[in-house]
């Protein structure tokens, strides 16, 4: 019965993080917030000002998927407890292995919520912006680049975010060059900025007909979606703006006017592009929304390392360091080395499940 006392030894302790977790997480705060933001929504001019409205009801939904959340935990450790209690009852040693099954789920469950509850930088609540570009090697390497624009929009999906496609350019034969697309939903940008860096993957490769095994990589920009930022000053002045035809299927008036903007900021010599929209005015307002995510980036990054070169650490930062190998031969492994959590369900991990990659990341940092 010592794997039976070790479950109840991890319940105790599961309990104890479920209440730091509530005052960690403000609940109590949460459902009197969300009691007052709910009568300002019944109120008749609620909808005048659309966009406050919205950002009320965007609100209202995440704190009480949160409240949801911590009732869920509990009653999981409630009926976890209840299931231990009749197992020593009826001394049915064999369903221990079923009880401690249960107990990895909760224990999962709030390894996520602590993460959640530290997610508190000043972007962490905000929407992402991806982009993915293909390292060196040609097509295999804009393959990998596809592979891995599914195995985000597959954990979009998971998490309930929403996925909006920025700018594309697609591969000459199979798969993609860069791709720049939106993950919109609460702390995308906090779980996905553990994601940034160089994705490695290593394989039989389908488009050489000796069946060698290569070696491709592809690396990930994230960026939170800055809506205003007062500390984003953005000049006409310095902007130098290019309109083109879009690429892409066709249809209606994509690809017969140039819809499609490109925009330089001279000072940094950073370029966006959107070519998704419909009229030139949409994708305009869509690249400016992604410069001023870059830029914003671009300050963070560079207050980290000042921040670093203060403390004294020789470490290099290393924004665009290999961070992840995929192995699909000689064996199938998804290795993080950053941290050395890896897996074996390589077909799973490649369906959008990376959650504990994430997870094992953030908690370190």
């Amino acid at each position: 019965m010592i794997d039976f006392y070790k479950q109840r030894q991890e319940l105790d302790r599961l309990n104890n993080e479920y209440i730091t977790l509530y005052d960690a997480l403000k609940i109590e705060a949460l459902k009197a917030d969300v009691k007052n933001l709910t009568k300002l929504q019944a109120e008749k001019d609620f909808w005048q000002d659309a966009k406050k409205a919205q950002e009320i009801t965007r609100k209202i939904t995440t704190s009480n998927k949160t409240i949801k959340q911590l009732n869920d935990l509990k009653a999981g450790l409630e009926n976890a407890s209840a299931y231990l209690d009749l197992v020593e009852e009826l001394n049915e040693i064999s369903e221990v292995e079923n009880a401690k099954k249960e107990v990895e789920k909760l224990t999962k469950f709030v390894q996520e919520l602590s993460v959640q509850a530290l997610l508190k930088g000043k972007y962490d609540a905000k929407s992402a912006i991806l982009t993915l570009h293909a390292g060196a090697g040609g097509t295999e390497a804009q393959d990998w680049v596809e592979m891995l624009y599914r195995m985000y929009t597959r954990y979009a999906e998971r998490k309930g975010y929403l996925v909006k496609l920025v700018d594309k350019l697609d591969g000459e034969e199979a798969g993609i060059k860069n791709i720049t697309f939106m993950v919109e939903g609460e702390n995308a940008y906090g779980y996905l900025k553990a994601e940034m860096g160089v994705h490695r993957l290593v394989r039989i490769s389908p488009f050489d007909a000796s069946k060698r095994r290569h070696t491709s990589f592809a690396s990930l920009e994230v960026m939170p979606e800055i809506d205003d930022d007062d500390d984003v000053v953005i000049k006409q002045d310095d902007l130098r703006i290019d309109t083109f035809h879009s690429g892409g299927a066709g249809g209606q008036n994509v690809n017969k006017t140039a819809s499609a903007v490109r925009i330089t900021h001279l000072p940094t010599g950073i370029v966006v592009q959107c070519q998704n929209e419909r009229s030139q005015l949409q994708n305009k307002e869509q690249a400016m929304k992604v410069l001023a995510s870059k830029l914003v980036e671009k300050r963070e990054r560079e207050n980290l390392e000042k921040a670093m070169s203060l403390k004294g650490e020789m470490k290099k930062i290393e924004w665009g360091s290999q961070i992840r190998s995929y192995v699909f031969c000689p064996y199938t492994m998804v290795k993080d080395h950053r941290t050395n959590y890896e897996r074996s369900d390589i077909d799973t991990v490649m369906d959008g499940d990376i959650s504990d990659f994430i997870v094992e990341y953030l908690k370190r940092i």
